[in-house]
């Protein structure tokens, strides 16, 4: 079961994430330009890049070239903020045909994430390998509270749903359907009476009354998300257009660009408001299906897909297990580049219509994952990357080390970005079956 699982969960990060800039964090082998035969390999003196007191690493040098090369070696260390807390140089002669290798071991720091790039400037070749460490993270706090109100307008919030006939709708789509699952559109009524959409994917079966484990998955950032299909037998998939975004554009349908901050100077209108609630109602209908287990459910989703996992979890415990990938919006006050998306796109909007932007905050606040994180009691996987700079360490961490501790796990990918491998969609399919009992 667990090669279909392992399957459809590819192609689901690879449909519901957002990555709002392509940046090239893979790599730990700087190879030379074409020519040249100097390369460099970093090795960070820990697993995950996090730890207890100094980080260390090793810069591995390779001179394959028929000349000495000579120049030197350094490493800066910089808060988010880029504020120097540590450097170091190096002179160095490299013998023509030789490997090198030096150590470097960054003086102890403060609690939280730094930036540290490892530099070589040498006779025939220059290179900067960028990289982040973390400082005993589990003491990261924010500095920032959260409104005294905050559980009461989430209430009323969901108070206002529960007022709003669902008016669900199945329609099979037989032409979309595969060898073994059932395809249909899906449709509900949300907050504010709007008509969201999404796709069911079920198992064909012949055994009668059987009730499905339900994968209900998230959508990344103005990601269109499509009918997942996955091998499994056991495990229905709803794929979630929350309002503004791929099938449920018929009332809100800004540009991409515009979708983060629209109404974002009311808590009452903001967009995420909606697109939450969109979530918990989808939840209310997994609860009307009878093929469906409504003991059994996953929520799933990366970027503004983990997003919204996190905030269901802070706010709906008919949820069993949480899967929450690089989730943005966390600590928002503290998110370290201004001019970075999504705080540009915020401040551009706060001036075009002539708002302070302190009111933008204020009204923020009651969407900070972080905020919703003492709620949370179910179990919740978190997936960060140390190189995302749309969903920062420091920010994640402040979210995470809030959560109850019985109900959290996290996974740290110290070289990648706004992403997570396949060995935390593994980890995530393992979690689920054993959870859910699925053998």
């Amino acid at each position: 079961m667990m090669t279909g699982l392992k399957s459809y969960i590819l192609l689901l990060l690879s449909a519901i994430f957002l990555v709002v800039c392509s940046t090239n964090t893979k790599a730990t082998v700087h190879k030379p330009k074409a020519g040249d035969e100097v390369s460099t390999t970093l090795v960070t003196g820990s697993k995950d890049g996090i730890f207890s007191s100094r980080a260390s690493y090793t810069f591995n040098v390779k001179n394959a070239t028929d000349a000495p090369q000579t120049g030197t070696v350094s490493y800066i260390a910089v808060t988010p903020a880029g504020v120097t807390v540590a450097k170091e140089s190096r002179m160095v002669n490299l013998s023509k045909h030789s490997n090198n290798s030096f150590d470097f071991t960054v003086p102890e720091q403060k609690p939280g994430f730094y930036k540290i790039n490892f530099m070589i400037n040498v006779s025939d070749y220059d290179d900067t390998t960028r990289r982040v460490f973390g400082v005993r993270p589990e003491e990261i706090q924010s500095q920032h509270g959260r409104p005294a109100d905050f559980d009461s307008f989430w209430q009323t919030t969901k108070n206002e749903l529960a007022t709003v006939k669902p008016q669900f709708k199945m329609t099979e789509k037989t032409e979309q359907e595969t060898e073994n699952r059932k395809v249909y559109l899906i449709e509900m009524r949300s907050l504010d009476n709007i008509t969201v959409r999404g796709w069911l994917t079920i198992p064909k079966t012949t055994i009668r009354n059987r009730r499905f484990t339900t994968l209900l998955a998230l959508p990344g950032y103005q990601v269109d998300l499509k009918p997942m299909l996955g091998e499994d037998n056991d495990i229905a998939i709803i794929t979630l257009n929350v309002r503004g975004q791929g099938n449920s554009r018929d009332v809100i349908h800004p540009k991409r660009p515009d979708y983060i901050s629209l109404n974002a100077e009311d808590k009452n209108k903001y967009v995420l408001r909606g697109a939450i609630m969109d979530c918990i109602r989808t939840i209310d209908f997994i609860y009307s299906r009878p093929e469906l287990d409504p003991k059994r459910i996953e929520v799933s989703g990366g970027s503004l897909g983990g997003f919204l996992a996190a905030a269901v979890a802070g706010l709906d415990n008919r949820v069993q297990l949480v899967s929450s990938q690089n989730p943005i919006l966390s600590d928002i006050r503290n998110l370290p580049n201004q001019e970075d998306w999504p705080m540009y796109d915020l401040h551009k909007y706060a001036g075009e219509k002539g708002i302070k932007f302190d009111k933008v905050l204020d009204n923020l606040d009651y969407f900070d994952i972080k905020n919703f994180a003492q709620n949370i009691q179910t179990p919740i996987l978190l997936g960060i990357g140390l190189l995302d700079h749309l969903a920062p360490p420091n920010n994640e961490y402040a979210f995470y080390n809030l959560i109850p501790g019985k109900y959290r796990r996290i996974m740290v990918f110290k070289d990648l970005g706004h992403e997570v491998p396949t060995a935390y969609i593994m980890k995530d399919g393992h979690m689920m079956r054993d959870k859910f009992a699925l053998f």
